[in-house]
C-alpha cells in the first residue's frame, strides 16, 4: 500500500490536476491500493486567510472577491478535466456551499472584529475541503475509482488550533474502519490535507504544510509500506538550489537527517512528518510531480553508508540573537533556568541556545518578530538582577540565519568543524554563535543575513557535495 501526498503546487492548476490523475492511475496500477492526501491548490489558503485576517480588521472587500476568485479557480479545473454534466454540476453546488460557508464566516468575523485561533482553523480548512472532492473527480474521469474523504472524520487531534496534535490511539481505529473498506470495494480514498477535528467534532490543522504530517499520520495507521510526497522539486537536495546552483538530490537519508533539515528550515518536509514513520518503520519518498520519473529521496531508517560525512546544509532565516550578558552572572544558579522560564511565557520557540564556558552570557535564537515580547518577559523576569548588576543588559541583534551543517556520518568523524570553520574563514564570514547538538547530527551556526548565502555556498564547496553521485554510488554497491 501507499500513501500519495500532493502538496499545492502539485494541484495548483488544471494541468496539474492532469499530471496528478496519471500519477495516481499508475501507482494504482502497480500496487493496487492507493491512498491519496491533497493540500489546497496552490494560494489558496493565504487567500482564505488574509481575506479573515482583513475581515477581523474592518474590511470586508478581501473575502468577497477572494469567493469570487476562488470559485473560478476550481472551476476552471473541472471545466477543463471533467466532461460528466452531471458530475460538474454537483461539484459546483459543493463548491459554491464551502464558498457561502467562507463568506458567513467571515461576516461574522467583520461583525466581532476578531479572529480566533478556533476561527482562523474553521477558515483555513476550506481549501482542502473544495480540492478533494475537486481531485476525485477528475480521477474519475480518468478512469479511477476515487473517492472524497473529509479528515475530520478520521483524523483526531487535541485543541491545539492551529497546530493541532493527533491522538493515534483514536484516530487509527477510524482510518483502518473508513480507508479499508474503501480499499477494499477498489477505491482510491482522496483525504483532505491540513486539517482534522478534536473528539468533539471541532475542526483544527495541524499547521502549515501540515498536508504532510497527514500522509504520515494515515501510513503509520495503515501500516503503508511508503508514504510519498509529491512535491515541485526533485526530492531534498543538497542545499537550496536558489542559493546553490549546483546542488544535487539527496538519494537517501536517516529519519534523524531528515528531522534536521526539516527543523532548520527544509521547507520540502513537514518537521512531524517524521515521527510516524519512525514508530512504524515507514520509508518515506520524496518525488516531483512535475518529473515523477526524475531523482527522488528516499528517507529511511538506515540508509547505505556513504562516502561523506556531511550530506545537507540548509538555513532559517528572519531571525534574532537574545543574549542575556552580566558579569554578575557567573556562579550564580538559576538565571538559565528562570531565563527560559520567562520565555517559555511568551510561547515563543527557541530555535538554537549558545552559552560562554565563562557563564557570563546566555545566547539563543527566536524569530526576529518575537523579539518585543522576549526581551520585554525577560526584563521582568530577571528585573532584581538588572537592578544589582547581577546581569549587565538584556539585548537582541537583528537580521541572523541559522545555517545548519547536517549529516549522520559526522559522529565520530575529527575534523568537520575545522573544515566547516575553514571554509567560512577563507571568505572573511563571521561566525556569531556555535552550537552542535549531543546527537553530533548536526553543527548550528548563526551569521549575519548579508553573509548567510555565501556561507552556504562556501561549506558545500568544502564538502564537495556536487560530486553527490560519486559519492553515493560506490558506498550503495558496497553496502
Amino acid at each position: 500500500m501507499r500513501i500519495l501526498k500532493f502538496g499545492g503546487t502539485s494541484v495548483g492548476s488544471a494541468e496539474a490536476f492532469a499530471r496528478v490523475a496519471g500519477i495516481v492511475a499508475r501507482a494504482k496500477e502497480e500496487d493496487g491500493n492507493v491512498v491519496v492526501v491533497t493540500s489546497a491548490m496552490s494560494g489558496v489558503t493565504d487567500t482564505l486567510i488574509n481575506a479573515a485576517k482583513a475581515a477581523a480588521a474592518g474590511d470586508e472587500t478581501p473575502y468577497r472577491d477572494a469567493r469570487n476568485e476562488l470559485l473560478v479557480k476550481h472551476q476552471i479545473v473541472a471545466g477543463q478535466l471533467i466532461e460528466d454534466g452531471v458530475e460538474r454540476a454537483a461539484l459546483g453546488r459543493l463548491l459554491d456551499e464551502k464558498l457561502r460557508e467562507f463568506e458567513r464566516l467571515c461576516q461574522s468575523i467583520y461583525v466581532l472584529g476578531e479572529l480566533t485561533p478556533r476561527g482562523l482553523d474553521v477558515v483555513s480548512s476550506l481549501g482542502e475541503q473544495m480540492a478533494a472532492p475537486l481531485l476525485a473527480a477528475v480521477l474519475r474521469h480518468h478512469g479511477v475509482d476515487a473517492e472524497a474523504v473529509d479528515a475530520r472524520e478520521i483524523i483526531v487531534t487535541d485543541d491545539t488550533f492551529g497546530a493541532a496534535n493527533p491522538i493515534l490511539e483514536e484516530t487509527c481505529p477510524r482510518v483502518e474502519q473508513h480507508l479499508r473498506s474503501l480499499l477494499e470495494a477498489g477505491k482510491v480514498p482522496v483525504v483532505t490535507g491540513f486539517i482534522a477535528a478534536t473528539r468533539d467534532g471541532i475542526t483544527t490543522t495541524l499547521g502549515r504544510g501540515g498536508s504532510d504530517y497527514s500522509a504520515a499520520i494515515l501510513g503509520a495507521c495503515l501500516g503503508a509500506d511508503e508514504v510519498q510526497i509529491w512535491t515541485d522539486v526533485n526530492g531534498i537536495l543538497t542545499a537550496d538550489p536558489r542559493i546553490v546552483p549546483n546542488a544535487r538530490t539527496l538519494p537517501e537519508l536517516s529519519y534523524v537527517e531528515a528531522a534536521e533539515l526539516a527543523y532548520f528550515g527544509a521547507k520540502v518536509l513537514h518537521p512531524k512528518t517524521i515521527l510516524p514513520a519512525i514508530e512504524r518503520n515507514i520509508p518515506i519518498r520524496v518525488l516531483n510531480t512535475f518529473d515523477p520519473d526524475g531523482p527522488n529521496t528516499r528517507i529511511v531508517k538506515e540508509p547505505a553508508p556513504v562516502r561523506t560525512p556531511v550530506k545537507a546544509i540548509t538555513a532559517i532565516r528572519n531571525l534574532a540573537l537574545i543574549t542575556v550578558e552580566g558579569r554578575g552572572m557567573m556562579g550564580v544558579p538559576g538565571i538559565a533556568a528562570r531565563t527560559f522560564s520567562a520565555v517559555a511565557r511568551t510561547g515563543v520557540s527557541v530555535l538554537m541556545i549558545s552559552q560562554a564556558s565563562s557563564e557570563q552570557s546566555i545566547c539563543f535564537v527566536i524569530p526576529a518578530k518575537d523579539v518585543p515580547r522576549v526581551v520585554e518577559s525577560l526584563n521582568e523576569e530577571l528585573e532584581r538582577e538588572l537592578r544589582r548588576g547581577f546581569i549587565d543588559h538584556i539585548w537582541s541583534l537583528d537580521d541572523i540565519v541559522i545555517i545548519a551543517v547536517v549529516g549522520q556520518a559526522m559522529r565520530g568523524t575529527p575534523g568537520i568543524a575545522a573544515r566547516v570553520f575553514g571554509a567560512l574563514g577563507e571568505a572573511s564570514i563571521n561566525v556569531i554563535a556555535i552550537a552542535q547538538g549531543s546527537s553530533e547530527v548536526n553543527i548550528s551556526l548563526v551569521v549575519a543575513t548579508t553573509q548567510a548565502d555565501e556561507a552556504v555556498r562556501r561549506i558545500h564547496d568544502a564538502f564537495e557535495l556536487h560530486r553527490v553521485e560519486e559519492l553515493w554510488a560506490p558506498a550503495m554497491a558496497e553496502a
